[in-house]
């Protein structure tokens, strides 16, 4: 079995055994690690949980994803309606700056805008509102915000990273390689998989002082 069969074959048992993720209309091809998912599903919420699970698999080099949102009539909500529950779950998550944050809603899509402080702030706004009923598609437009001066020492923020990656069991360190210039990073070396891969890059986004990061890791299982 070639290793894009095999990968393929992982890949579809992955998205089969997760509780959260409903197959039955997926489709997965694979072509020199990158995996291709098609087929639809019946919220946007779901197509996450499909694209989340594929991600988790050790080999997956990258993902093309195809799959559409097709809306039971029964779900189907005015924009109006959207709008108004997206706003009231911004304002009950504790990670998110809701006052900082605007929400647009055209069509079932969901538009995104404004500044925070930190990327998983930007990823906890995108993640309250994906879940909800009759969204289409969340178009993630928030901004990370420069921090202070004093926040964006460049020993500081190695250390800070390199202290984050050592604490997270599924990264190994010895692998990775942090570049910081000023409140920009940028991450090299190999990981084992696109899990691996996400984990150190979210490590680099949730420390304070880092405004961008470039994700330049290769995945060698």
């Amino acid at each position: 079995m070639s290793d894009d069969m095999a990968l393929q074959s992982m890949v579809t048992a992955q998205l089969a055994w997760a509780p959260q993720v409903n197959a039955a209309h997926i489709g997965v091809s694979v072509r020199n690690g990158v995996v291709t998912l098609t087929g639809h599903v019946d919220s946007y919420a779901a197509k996450a949980a499909v694209e989340a699970s594929a991600r988790r698999v050790r080999g997956v080099r990258a993902i093309a994803e195809e799959i559409e949102v097709r809306l039971p009539a029964d779900k189907k909500q005015a924009d109006d309606q959207i709008a108004e529950r997206a706003i009231r779950l911004l304002d009950w998550d504790i990670e998110v700056p809701h006052s900082r944050i605007d929400v647009k809603v055209e069509h079932g899509v969901i538009t995104l805008s404004g500044t925070v402080d930190y990327r998983f702030q930007r990823s906890a706004a995108e993640e309250a509102v994906q879940r909800l009923g009759g969204v289409r598609r969340v178009v993630n437009l928030i901004a990370v915000a420069p921090r202070p001066a004093d926040e964006a020492d460049r020993t500081l923020i190695l250390g800070r990273i390199a202290d984050a990656l050592r604490r997270n069991a599924e990264i190994d360190v010895a692998r990775i390689r942090v570049d910081v210039d000023g409140d920009h990073v940028t991450l090299r070396g190999s990981v084992r998989s696109w899990a691996e891969r996400q984990a150190v890059e979210d490590a680099a986004w949730a420390t304070p002082g880092v405004v961008s990061v470039e994700n330049a890791i290769g995945i060698a299982p």
